[in-house]
């Protein structure tokens, strides 16, 4: 067992240093499943078959132990040399292979729960939500706040709150699942929406807006206009590129498609049903909705809400919009 579990926790290694070089994409998820239900095994093993099989060993020992001396007092020897409690100690002692994956079992499990039903951490990898989440962000997600799913398949079992525009929302990317993305919610199902000349527009109505000073763009060196934009009850900041172009490339094809009309202007689109369009606060920097389609629901992992550390920036702390 000591050997099965050293190439078990080799190919975990390989796997786990593959996908942090980007070798391959993985799904944490399912991998966190995985070592759930092989550490479960290692432990049920450990709990009705190892423990007690160890146990009974010390047993064995102290009984013979004690019919040796026994033994020697029948024969009037009462001062035995020899201790067996450092042999008892050895033999009731958990081997490392057991130790490594029936004694982790416990803190996988409540990790798994937590991390499949109640919060999940997530790093911002680019640009395209500045100026509300910067690169290297750690934001933690409410899993529930849309409904209860089934970790590694994300069935929702339990609906519970309809996102809702101007909520950040973490999903999975349509074009590959395996990635999450996220962005800001800006179309539910049924609306119309536009992004023409850099300006969005909801139902026929320009979304509205205030003039805010210029942002500092760390990464392109320089200064890019900033503005609050209301959207439902929520306002938030977004940044506006004026010398990116307005007009949209599309990704060849996407479900859907055929609800967006694209022109030198932009874009619009009319978001169908089950599914939310999806932009991010940089607006002219971010491949969003307007690029690759509609996001369907069963592709939602939750609701961002709290960033929790930038080992950037440690003044990097609180809740957002």
């Amino acid at each position: 067992m000591g050997a099965l579990t050293g190439v078990l926790y080799g190919c975990l290694v390989v796997f786990l240093g593959g996908w942090y070089l980007g070798k391959w994409t993985g799904n944490f998820s399912f991998l966190l499943f995985v070592l759930t239900l092989v550490t479960l095994v290692y432990w049920l093993a450990e709990r009705f078959r190892f423990a007690p099989a160890r146990a009974a060993a010390a047993r064995r020992l102290d009984a013979a132990d004690v019919a040796r001396r026994q033994q020697l007092a029948n024969k009037g020897i009462n001062k035995v040399d020899g201790d067996v409690s450092e042999a008892r100690e050895a033999l009731l002692a958990q081997p490392w292979w057991l130790d490594w994956t029936a004694g982790l079992f416990p803190v996988i499990l409540v990790v798994f729960l937590l991390r499949s039903f109640l919060f999940e951490p997530f790093k911002i990898p680019s640009a395209s939500m500045v100026p509300t989440l910067l690169v290297g962000d750690l934001i933690l997600v409410n899993k529930y706040h849309y409904g209860v799913r089934l970790p590694v398949i994300n069935k929702k079992i339990i609906p519970l709150n309809d996102p809702k525009r101007g909520d950040v929302m973490v999903f999975r990317y349509p074009s590959n699942p395996s990635i999450d993305y996220i962005k800001r919610v800006v179309g539910v199902p049924g609306d119309e929406v536009a992004y023409l000349n850099q300006r969005l527009f909801l139902n026929g109505k320009a979304v509205e807006t205030t003039a805010l000073p210029e942002f500092y763009d760390e990464e392109q060196a320089r200064y890019l206009p900033q503005f609050s934009e209301k959207l439902g009850d929520k306002e938030h900041r977004v940044l506006v590129d004026v010398k990116r172009p307005s007009y949209v490339v599309p990704h060849e094809s996407f479900p859907y498609k055929d609800q967006c009309r694209y022109s030198a202007e932009g874009v619009r689109c009319t978001v169908p049903a089950g599914h939310y369009f999806m932009m991010g606060d940089n607006r002219d920097n971010s491949e969003d909705s307007r690029f690759w389609g509609f996001v369907p629901d069963e592709n939602i992992v939750g609701r961002a809400f709290f960033i929790w550390m930038n080992f950037s920036n440690f003044r990097r702390f609180g809740s957002f919009d």
